[in-house]
């Protein structure tokens, strides 16, 4: 069973643990998710936890070699990351709040997620 997650894909999330970045970590950036994994609670964030992947080298059809190192994202686990308040840029955990909104004449009870921080919608 999935697990419900407060990051959505096109978030934009900071790296809350971790090694610094003065000793070579990813704590303290920000980049915008590009994946959500609930099966196994893991997010992909564009520029975080990048890892080289040894690609063999193969003939390509024009008949060159293709291969070498390849830097690609890995997944990094929910917990160590938190989402980035729009207003001030600082990390901030989320909230759901029920809001009623009319439309054609009738309310409708909606789910919004909002910022502990500002209270600010997301």
């Amino acid at each position: 069973m999935a697990n419900k997650l407060n990051i959505k894909k096109g978030d934009l999330v900071q790296v809350i643990a971790g090694a610094r970045q003065s000793r070579g970590g990813d704590r303290g950036k920000q980049g915008k998710v590009l994946a959500v994994y609930p099966e196994r609670n893991r997010v992909l964030v564009e520029g975080v936890n990048r890892v080289i992947k040894h690609k063999k080298a193969t003939q390509t059809q024009a008949g060159g070699t293709a291969g070498g190192r390849e830097t690609h994202e890995a997944p990094i686990h929910v917990s160590n990351v938190a989402l980035v308040d729009p207003k001030d840029n600082k990390p901030t955990r989320v909230g759901y709040r029920e809001e009623s909104a009319e439309r054609d004449g009738r309310t409708k009870t909606v789910r919004v997620r909002f910022s502990r921080r500002t209270g600010e919608e997301i």
